[in-house]
């Protein structure tokens, strides 16, 4: 019934595969660390848009919170005008009341994930964020190793990581700020704490602080939060989904003017 191939020529395809894309995204326009709601739906517009865009995911699945709503219920809410963004992903919803919708995670999530990869956004994930590559007081790159290489004892994990170049990285890593804090252990940024819930002020003000936090790094999605000591907002993910789109939207602007830099004069 099936095609009959080897067991080496399994492991060869693997490894060529692999190996083939991952050397053409050791350079990027973009990496984002981070492949959650706000980290995906950049990656959607992204890629979408032609951008060489690369995530990167410290677990062996991408979505993040976005599987699992409040409490281990795989319903998510979704504040007016979020229901725009479900309507246009294909993920079906319902007005439970007037400006609060509810749609499943399991749909709404892979929905996402698809619309990512169909833009060509490429994924790299149980990949760990480790530190950034930093030149000239600008985030240029990242460095990164095997999540795996990080659960191991310290006194066995002799492992080097590896580093990635991009024009521009954005930190969509959740509460964490993973990328933010590497700034800060320099003592390059003063970041703050999320603050305790408030649903109303918190979407609002995620997305109005999506943006550039250091040259070279945008911060998006709950990151913004701990960067800034905005109030969580828990299972609501509207806000997300807006700030992804912000901080998508600013990366292009970016690049934009990159594009448009005069040209190095030739040596002589």
């Amino acid at each position: 019934m099936f095609a009959k191939v080897s067991e080496a020529s399994i492991t060869r395809a693997i490894v060529g595969d692999f190996d083939r894309w991952f050397q053409e995204y050791i350079t990027s326009d973009i990496i984002i660390i981070g492949g959650g709601p706000s980290g995906l739906i950049a990656a959607r517009d992204l890629a979408g848009s032609g951008i060489k865009t690369l995530v990167v995911e410290s677990n062996n699945y991408i979505g993040g919170g976005f599987w699992i709503g409040g409490y281990l219920m795989n319903t998510l809410t979704f504040r007016a005008p979020g229901q725009v963004i479900l309507t246009e992903l294909g993920i079906r919803h319902q007005e439970v009341e007037k400006g609060l919708f509810t749609a499943s995670g399991p749909e709404a999530c892979s929905k996402l994930i698809a619309a990512a990869c169909d833009a060509g956004a490429k994924i790299l994930n149980m990949t760990k964020f480790d530190d950034v590559v930093l030149r000239n007081n600008r985030v240029e790159g990242v460095v990164i190793n095997w999540t795996p290489v990080s659960a191991l004892p310290r006194q066995i994990t002799c492992v080097d990581p590896v580093s990635l170049e991009a024009k521009v990285v954005i930190d969509a890593t959740g509460h964490d700020a993973h990328v933010c804090r590497a700034l800060e252990r320099r003592k390059l940024l003063q970041l703050k704490d999320f603050g305790p819930m408030d649903v109303n002020t918190s979407e609002d003000l995620v997305v109005e602080k999506t943006g550039v936090i250091f040259p070279g790094l945008l911060v998006c999605g709950m990151a913004v939060s701990s960067a800034y000591g905005i109030p969580r907002m828990g299972p609501t993910f509207s806000g997300m989904l807006y700030s992804g789109i912000k901080a998508a939207k600013l990366a292009k602007e970016i690049l934009g003017k990159s594009v448009l830099r005069e040209p190095l004069p030739l040596a002589s």
